[in-house]
């Protein structure tokens, strides 16, 4: 259904200016009374990616599939990487998958507020719904993407064990990290429309400064604790760990990173909320 209809004919539909809500209950409560039109957006976001495209969502494992590929002719053939016994192309797609789904979702969510300009002038309902309804389009997408992951570690007989369970854990941090830088740039963009620009930069920057290519071990010992206050370092590490290593994520740097990643979540939620009452005005 159209998102725009659907907005319309919602019985709970308020006023352009809302008073400020910055409680996480309250916005609970919001996103749950517009339910519907979230998961409008949602499946929009996925159609509109998708529509008219041969390969469907055949391209949400091509593109991570083709990185592999290359990176393990560059690192394999030319340069040699440590992996810890870890098959190349394995250790490659491990860390490219979360990535591209970090990445993705930022890209888009820069834009979820301003390319909805025509929803958010005509009446109040939580802004917050387009990065998180762009969040869970990326999701799929990502959940579709891993399926080679698991078809690769069939080929090269790699077992999960018991410390998969980590999994749900090190995916809940990664989500409260991009949902916190996120929001911070659905709101920011409103107002300074050169922000998106930067961010595919910033994000090609951001992947060579994170273990996806190679593992954290090749970077120098002084190095370390900088390195670590990456999140992504603590995220994709804990990745690695307990699917292909078999054993529990390093502690001290995944604890890091989930204190960055609530810290960071808790911030760009509160700065989202400061700036929702003027969006109407300025788009």
């Amino acid at each position: 259904m159209n998102p725009q209809k659907l907005l319309i004919a919602s019985p709970v539909v308020r006023t352009i200016t809302p008073q400020a809500r910055v409680g996480l209950l309250r916005c609970g409560r919001d996103l749950w009374e517009y339910r519907e039109l979230f998961w409008s957006l949602t499946l929009r976001d996925l159609k509109v990616r998708y529509k008219q495209s041969v390969l469907g969502f055949g391209w949400t494992v091509l593109q991570p599939l083709a990185f592999t590929v290359l990176f393990s002719i560059v690192f394999t053939r030319f340069i040699r990487v440590p992996t810890a016994d870890i098959p190349y192309p394995l250790f490659a797609l491990c860390g490219l998958l979360p990535w591209t789904f970090f990445s993705a979702f930022l890209s888009a969510a820069g834009t979820s507020v301003v390319g909805n300009g025509n929803l958010v002038t005509k009446v109040y309902f939580p802004r917050e719904i387009f990065p998180l309804a762009v969040l869970t389009a990326a999701c799929i997408n990502f959940l579709v993407a891993c399926s080679t992951l698991v078809g690769l570690m069939a080929l090269y007989r790699i077992m999960p064990s018991v410390h998969i369970l980590w999994l749900p854990l090190i995916l809940l941090v990664q989500l409260a990290f991009s949902i916190g830088i996120g929001l911070f740039l659905a709101g920011a963009n409103v107002f300074y429309r050169h922000i998106q620009a930067l961010v595919p930069i910033l994000a090609q920057l951001w992947m060579y400064a994170s273990p996806i290519i190679y593992p954290t071990s090749v970077v120098p010992e002084r190095w370390q604790l900088w390195y670590s206050l990456n999140p992504m370092v603590g995220i994709l590490d804990g990745y690695r760990q307990a699917l292909l290593l078999h054993r529990s994520p390093d502690l001290q740097t995944f604890l890091c990173a989930a204190v960055i990643a609530v810290t960071t979540f808790f911030a760009g939620y509160r700065v989202f909320k400061s700036l929702e009452d003027r969006f109407a005005d300025v788009i």
